[in-house]
């Protein structure tokens, strides 16, 4: 149908019937042909070593074998059906094995779903109507979750900003603002507001670590307000530990989030808490004015459930995750290592299994401190990693396990170059 050759003609195209020529993720002068393992290439035939993943997805690379083949196997059997599967059902038992917090799982599609209807069971809930959530934290693009995801402007907090036209102003009046590894800051609000059902919290917040006691202090604030902790381990789940941040940190939430990474490339998330918070989705027990209605045309769906479930099958294999780390680690390693060499100040932030580098001397402990003091080297440095064949979001960094040493070695040597880049900035 179409003739469009050429990366530029295809970005041309998509200038004319998509605004501001993209889907509104990763760089729209980037059209991606295929991946294959740890690479991608676009439309000209470029070939990049992907640590972007799809934004986090393809833990195992594009295309892993065994995935191919249960997607393969359900695909003549059925895509959707719009009702109970046995694949989704198995798959919702896997994950209430792996997460500490789950003993029912309910399916969504998207992430951001999965964190609009986590905020609205808390309320369910406990009948309270304010969240807390962390300034720089995201949850998608409900309207709560687009209150201070990114503020141009730094405000006194608890005040939330809203990110995006057409929010009304009274979904800012139910949000708390708070500053991420600020326990201090958590506590007094929860002592000042009686009516707040819920912190929502990243546990890796986009790519800032807790600091030590930040996570179990929220639990204990939590339990002591009577507020629910909700967990958005959209990205964290079944990355930085085959049981998620929780396992990780060694903090069970009331509720958490799941995406990415539970449906092996496919649309699919979930929430999931005790038997006790989920009931609310049982109208039979809870009653009509407790209920929780959700549904979805693609929730549960049984490509994705199976692409899910190899995924995680995989990942439970012995020195699954150990690899991961190494490869994470190796990736550390030689990016500070150069630029320390050459003199440039900037600081790692993150986990092993997902971080960056900010060119700033001040430690990244929370959105207004995790920044670039030279954007400019930032951007210089984003330029020439991918001018010489490495892929990456302009703020994150995906290890998969996928990769090879041959692919690290290719890294090093694009490393080499973007700091040749950024010193040349003076």
């Amino acid at each position: 149908m179409y003739k469009l050759k050429t990366q530029a003609e295809w970005i041309a195209q998509a200038k004319a019937v998509l605004p501001a020529g993209g889907f509104g993720n990763f760089d729209p002068e980037v059209i991606i042909a295929k991946g294959e393992g740890s690479h991608v290439w676009d439309e000209d035939g470029n070939k990049y070593i992907d640590y972007l993943i799809g934004s986090g997805p393809m833990l195992l690379g594009h295309g892993h074998p065994e995935v191919l083949e249960a997607v393969y196997e359900q695909l003549p059997k059925g895509m959707t059906f719009f009702a109970n599967n046995s694949q989704g059902i198995a798959l919702a038992d896997a994950i209430c094995q792996a997460v500490a917090c789950c003993q029912q799982t309910r399916f969504v599609t998207s992430g951001g779903e999965a964190d609009m209807y986590a905020i609205r069971l808390a309320r369910a809930f406990t009948g309270k109507t304010k969240i807390l959530k962390f300034e720089g934290g995201y949850h998608g693009m409900s309207a709560e979750a687009q209150m201070s995801l990114a503020p141009a402007k730094a405000v006194n907090f608890p005040h939330a900003v809203p990110d995006s036209a057409g929010i009304p102003t009274s979904v800012a009046e139910q949000m708390l603002i708070a500053p991420f590894n600020d326990l201090d800051a958590v506590a007094s609000l929860l002592a000042e507001h009686d009516d707040i059902a819920a912190i929502i919290v990243e546990p890796l917040q986009r790519i800032i670590p807790p600091q030590p006691g930040f996570l179990a202090g929220l639990r204990a604030l939590c339990d002591k307000h009577q507020a629910l902790l909700i967990f958005d381990e959209v990205v964290t789940g079944f990355r930085l530990a085959y049981g998620g941040a929780q396992e990780h940190y060694g903090v069970t939430p009331d509720i958490c989030t799941l995406g990415k990474i539970i449906g092996g490339g496919f649309p699919l998330a979930a929430v999931g808490a005790s038997e006790d918070i989920m009931r609310h989705f049982d109208k039979a027990i809870v009653g009509a004015d407790q209920w929780l209605m959700q549904l979805g045309t693609l929730s549960g769906n049984p490509v994705a459930s199976v692409a899910g479930l190899k995924t995680m099958e995989i990942l439970r294999r012995e020195g699954s995750y150990q690899q991961l780390r190494r490869f994470g680690k190796s990736l550390q390693d030689m990016q500070v290592s150069a630029l320390t060499k050459a003199g440039i100040a900037h600081q790692l932030c993150g986990d092993e299994t997902l971080f960056d580098i900010f060119f700033t001397d001040v430690p990244c402990l929370d959105y207004r401190s995790a920044n670039h003091k030279r954007p400019d080297q930032a951007a210089a440095y984003q330029a020439a990693l991918r001018q010489h064949g490495v892929l990456k979001p302009p703020s994150k960094l995906y290890p998969s396990l996928a990769l090879t040493d041959q692919d690290l070695e290719h890294t090093s040597h694009a490393v080499d170059k973007a700091v040749d880049a950024v010193v040349s900035l003076g």
